[in-house]
């Protein structure tokens, strides 16, 4: 076996798990009126069916007072019993475990969907909510508590495994264990004793309702990576005082708040595995089984997490959303078949976010693994001849579709190598793992039976001659030549130029951004990396206003700002002027409309928008059986969208 550790069994209590591999709670959207729906139960079915021996629920509610997001689960109406089972029958039909995640998020919520006070320790409003809570009294402690064992005992009879409960980055509990959070000066804060007694007690009335033959742990914050918050020594000695109770079977370890929430859903800038060494700091301390989560995209690592001591078990939460049969695939040694996490947050905490449905860019089924999941492709009724034009994610998925469907696909791209604008994407600073998409497909669209032919650059009269059944247009976009006056003028380039073809830049650069994404932040920091003084000018309130929701936001402002990169906001550019080593930058604040000048600049670089490269789709409009486009080629937009298309075309031709 490659991985004799990672599919070695575990015991968690009373409950046996095959492998070491759970997948992570995390917030879907996808309950129903509050109550368990079918797309969950085919959600985490579909990670059961693909290998992982561990499946723990996102949180769910437990009392009145915590609705801190509209689609939780309020774990505490016995209407949620038979979604449960349900949930529970479909996940063990696969060998695997389902354990349910209790949680009241405290101070992290806001009344405005429930219409009650935020309940927690002391009057101090969250650095996300912003609202003030109520301080709990101490019969509040005691009801939540009994919600608490409410909850476990509906848990119970829906037929789930365990229970986890939440005293990790967004929790009550964490409220009343932190210094930074609990200012009580009754028995529930002060000393560390009195600050774990709020949680002792809500681990001891679940422990109660459940009895001691029912599996039971707590997802811990393993340091809340703040000054004036929980460090490792602290936690160290709570997670040994929780062990010592001897109401607990595990420890799942999580890290930060939400005043660092960078760090609790790190972005590809942040390390591979970043909480290894404070797993490994909980397991030196305690005898129950620790589970260690982030960034662990990849068995080989989980293996040496496992081997090295660090962790008795795995937690996986982003790659098995993009991957659901990682487990299986590298327990059958299919390493190459692993579509492996790039942890660009954009489907997924970017969804989540703005309060819309769970996704994946890399994983168009997510939610819908109903329709779309495992099984569900069937081979085409009539086998077509189907031209791809244009290699890049929407080609790829689309030419990987169809060629499973079985039929006749040839993808053609001009380039000597598929990816399109993944290859310059993933050249901005710290985005090289961007490129994993396209090393992720690469050899699926061979194996799918597609024929591949690169360097081609594409004719319609090419197209009509091989009298395809179906064209495919997957040719992306370009970026717009001359979007304000001026802009076509000497010395001034687009990202894609400055990323592929390296023009000599003078020494002082204007970056205009209108993109307030990777576009343009990533391609600012690549030209200070090269010792450039950066000037970003945008229209928007702020630099980076698209990466607030992917978690890149902070990082991103920090490190641009160490390079000393210049930002000015809320400008908008209207011309650009000059000569080369002395452009100018013409434009007026879009609130005081007063007009300006900046510069001068030796070299302007604009991200400044795109537009469709759809010549090709236009010209073959009448002239063939089936005509589609995909991607950008439609609308310059994100690569989700783009590989949402491809594959949903792939599927239904």
């Amino acid at each position: 076996m490659m991985f004799p550790y990672l599919f070695s069994p575990l015991k968690l209590g009373t409950v046996e798990v095959k492998n070491r591999i759970s997948f992570q709670p995390h917030l879907t959207n996808l309950a129903v009126g509050n109550l368990p729906s079918e797309r969950q139960m085919y959600y985490w079915g579909e990670r059961a069916k693909g290998g992982a021996g561990l499946i723990i629920t996102e949180e769910m509610s437990v009392h009145p007072t915590d609705m801190a997001y509209e689609k939780l689960i309020d774990v505490y109406h016995p209407e949620v019993i038979p979604g449960f089972k349900k949930i529970t029958d479909y996940v063990h039909q696969y060998d695997a475990k389902i354990f349910a995640q209790l949680n009241h998020n405290g101070q992290q919520g806001d009344g405005s969907i429930s219409r009650l006070p935020v309940w927690a320790p002391s009057p101090m409003p969250d650095v996300l909510f912003r609202e003030t809570p109520k301080e709990m009294e101490p019969e509040d402690i005691e009801e939540v508590a009994r919600y608490f064992a409410k909850c476990a005992i509906h848990v119970r009879e829906g037929g789930f495994d365990g229970i986890e409960l939440q005293f990790g980055h967004s929790s009550l509990a964490r409220q009343f264990l932190s210094p930074l959070t609990n200012f009580r000066s009754d028995e529930y804060g002060g000393s560390l004793e009195n600050r774990m007694r709020a949680p002792l007690r809500f681990i001891s009335a679940v422990r109660k309702a459940v009895g001691n033959d029912f599996t039971l742990g707590v997802r811990m914050c393993a340091d809340e990576m703040i000054p004036g918050g929980l460090d490792l020594a602290q936690v160290q000695e709570i997670c040994a005082g929780f062990e010592t109770s001897g109401l607990i079977d595990f420890m799942d370890l999580s890290i930060a708040t939400f005043y660092n929430l960078y760090l609790v859903e790190g972005s590809m800038h942040t390390p591979l595995g970043y909480t290894i060494p404070l797993a490994a700091g909980v397991r030196e301390k305690i005898k129950l089984p620790v589970f260690c989560t982030g960034r662990i995209n990849d068995p080989v690592m989980a293996e040496k997490v496992l081997a090295n001591g660090q962790a008795d078990m795995i937690g996986m939460c982003r790659g098995l959303i993009c991957d659901p049969f990682l487990p299986k695939k590298a327990f059958e040694g299919r390493m190459d078949d692993i579509r492996y996490c790039i942890a660009c947050n954009q489907g997924c905490i970017g969804r989540i976010g703005m309060n819309k449905l769970l996704g994946c860019v890399q994983n168009p089924a997510v939610g819908r693994e109903k329709e779309w999941g495992e099984g569900t492709l069937e081979k085409a009724a009539v086998r077509k001849k189907v031209a791809i034009v244009g290699g890049g994610p929407g080609g790829m998925w689309a030419a990987k579709m169809a060629g499973r469907r079985g039929h006749d696909v040839t993808l053609f791209d001009r380039n000597e190598v598929l990816g399109g604008q993944v290859l310059t994407a993933m050249k901005g600073a710290g985005r090289d793992e961007f490129g994993v998409i396209i090393r992720n497909e690469k050899e699926q669209v061979d194996k799918a039976g597609a024929k591949v032919k690169l360097g081609v650059e594409v004719t319609i009269e090419q197209l009509l001659a091989d009298k395809p059944d179906v064209v495919i247009v997957a040719t992306g976009s370009v970026p717009k030549e001359h979007p304000v006056p001026g802009a076509d003028g000497p010395a001034i380039y687009n990202v894609w130029q400055v990323l592929n073809s390296q023009p000599e830049l003078g020494q002082t650069v204007c970056l205009i951004d209108y993109d307030g994404h990777q576009r343009a932040a990533a391609t600012a920091e690549y030209l200070a990396i090269q010792g450039k003084k950066v000037h970003m000018i945008t229209a928007s309130l702020f630099i980076g206003a698209e990466l607030g929701p992917t978690q890149d936001l902070y990082l991103t402002r920090q490190r641009l700002l160490q390079k000393g990169v210049t930002f000015t906001p809320d400008i908008a550019v209207m011309e650009v002027a000059g000569d080369a080593g002395a452009k100018v930058i013409k434009g007026f604040n879009v609130y005081s409309n007063a007009w300006d000048e900046w510069g001068p600049f030796d070299s302007v670089v604009l991200a400044m928008g795109q537009r469709v490269d759809d010549a090709l789709y236009q010209s073959l409009k009448g002239k063939v059986k089936e005509l589609y486009r995909v991607g950008d080629a439609v609308a310059p937009r994100k690569v989700d969208m783009a590989i949402w298309e491809g594959h949903k075309i792939g599927r239904e031709i």
